[in-house]
Formats: structure tokens, C-alpha cells, sequence
């Protein structure tokens, strides 16, 4: 400050600290709008990564009761099976992500969170006209023609069939389940799904019977520990969990570690 017969004035270098501080006093209350925002749940954005029967039942469902609740929150969807979806929230590239293991929660080292969404069974399905007998034996599974699936899916229908004594004729594979449905409802093969992708899509030409000796797959969230403190987050991973509930059964007695299976605390607003 300066005294002059006027009063008092800045100096140069005090009209600079001014200037400075009226921008931190701007910043810090824009900052805190912003927390208060993501807090309230009136912004802030999660991204999901979903394999695909998940992503077509699961996930449309469970946004869309986000957005009713908290229309400022964004939810940006990608399309990975696992081990991709798991690897990008290690990576920090996914906040959730959607993932299934068969016969218990899938293998990892520890480092994310797990929480369980559900018990999916899997079905034997086949043509209408694909004259299967009412109990099909391994002996008519080894006489048909195979669709695969995605290569974990593959793995465990090839070790399924040989645990019950026969080695599958794989003559088609594809990952898209609705491709399957459509080669097993021309009598191209026959091949093992799982209750998601049914729920998903069903070909009005084929049969669907409990497949009990392929086992079940079990479905869940995974996230970096600590991510469930994240409001928005936190609000996605309920929106999943009621979404589930409709369509899985989920089961106390699940098999495989717990890895921070409770349920999220329920987030505000």
C-alpha cells in the first residue's frame, strides 16, 4: 500500500496479489460447486465396461434408472468379455466393470473388489425339429455338430464335454450369441447358453433345457477398492444390483473368495 494524499493505494505488485487472489477466490468456489455437484449426485460420470449379454439386459436397465434418479451423472458404455473389462479397470480405464467366472467369481490376484450380482444357469439348446430325446445322453451330445462361443466360454463347453466322456465336434464358432441361435435353429449344431443370453434374445425356433452338468457362470462387479466411496459410481453399481435381482438369482453360499462382496452404502438424493 501506498499513502498519498488521497488515502492509500495499491501498488503495483499489490494490485498483482489482488488480482491472484480474486482468481484463487473464483477457483475455490468453483471448486467447491463442482465437489457439491458430484456430491449431490447433480453431475459427475462412470465408466462401465459390460460383457455382451450383460451389456444388452443389465446394463440398459440399470442406466436408465440412473438417469431418472440423476440426470447430471454419465455413464459411458464399452463392450469387453472379462478379462479385458477387469484389465481396463486395472488400468484406470473403467471405473465398473461387469464380469462373470464359471463355477465361482473369476481368478485374479486380489487387486480389485468384488461384488456378486448373481447366479446365471446355463441351457442345452437346440432346433425345434432336432429330434434330441427327452434325456439327452452323452452319447447322442457326442453324435451332434457343435456352436462355440467366446474363447472362455469355448474352453469350459470343451472341458464340460469331456468331464462327461466325449469330445465335442466344434464345426461353428461365434461370439454373438444371436449368430448362434440362428445356426442351432437351422439344424447347423447345437450349443450351450447361458440364461442372460436368452434372456437377451430367444430365436423363436429353438429349445432351451437345462444344460445342469455344464455348470453355472457367476455374475458380478468388479472395481478398484475404494471406487464404491465415489458417489456416482456407487449410485451406478445399486442401479446394477436392483437390475440383477430381476433376472439372476443371487446366492449367500456362492462359491470362491468374497473380495468386498457387501453391498454399496446407499448413495444420496
Amino acid at each position: 500500500m501506498v499513502r498519498t494524499t488521497r488515502g492509500t493505494t495499491l501498488t503495483e505488485a499489490g494490485a498483482t496479489l489482488l488480482a491472484r487472489a480474486d482468481a484463487v477466490h473464483n477457483a475455490l468456489h468453483d471448486a467447491r460447486e463442482e465437489l457439491s455437484a458430484l456430491a449431490d449426485l447433480r453431475a459427475g460420470t462412470v465408466r462401465l465396461a459390460a460383457f455382451p449379454s450383460a451389456a444388452a439386459t443389465l446394463v440398459p436397465t440399470a442406466v436408465r434408472a440412473l438417469h431418472d434418479r440423476h440426470a447430471g451423472v454419465q455413464v459411458t458404455l464399452v463392450e469387453q468379455e472379462p478379462p479385458e473389462a477387469a484389465a481396463g479397470v486395472l488400468a484406470g480405464d473403467v471405473d465398473v466393470a461387469l464380469v462373470f467366472g464359471y463355477d465361482g467369481p473369476p481368478a485374479d490376484d486380489g487387486s480389485l473388489a468384488w461384488v456378486p450380482l448373481g447366479v446365471e444357469p446355463l441351457h442345452l439348446v437346440l432346433a425345434r425339429d432336432a429330434g434330441a430325446p427327452a434325456r439327452t445322453t452323452p452319447t447322442w451330445l457326442a453324435a451332434q455338430d457343435w456352436v462355440a462361443g467366446c474363447e472362455r466360454c469355448r474352453q469350459h463347453l470343451v472341458a464340460s464335454c469331456r468331464t462327461a466322456g466325449f469330445e465335442p465336434r466344434l464345426l461353428h464358432e461365434s461370439d454373438d450369441y444371436v449368430v448362434v441361435q440362428n445356426l442351432v435353429a437351422h439344424g447347423l449344431g447345437i450349443t450351450v447358453l447361458p440364461q442372460l443370453a436368452l434372456t437377451a434374445f430367444r430365436h423363436p425356433d429353438v429349445d432351451a433345457r437345462p444344460a445342469t452338468g455344464f455348470g453355472e457362470r457367476h455374475v458380478g462387479m468388479v472395481h478398484r477398492p475404494g471406487a464404491e466411496s465415489v458417489p456416482a459410481v456407487r449410485a451406478l453399481m445399486e442401479r446394477l444390483q436392483e437390475a440383477a435381482a430381476e433376472v439372476l438369482s443371487l446366492r449367500s453360499g456362492a462359491r470362491g473368495r468374497p473380495r468386498a462382496s457387501r453391498r454399496p452404502a446407499p448413495a444420496r438424493g
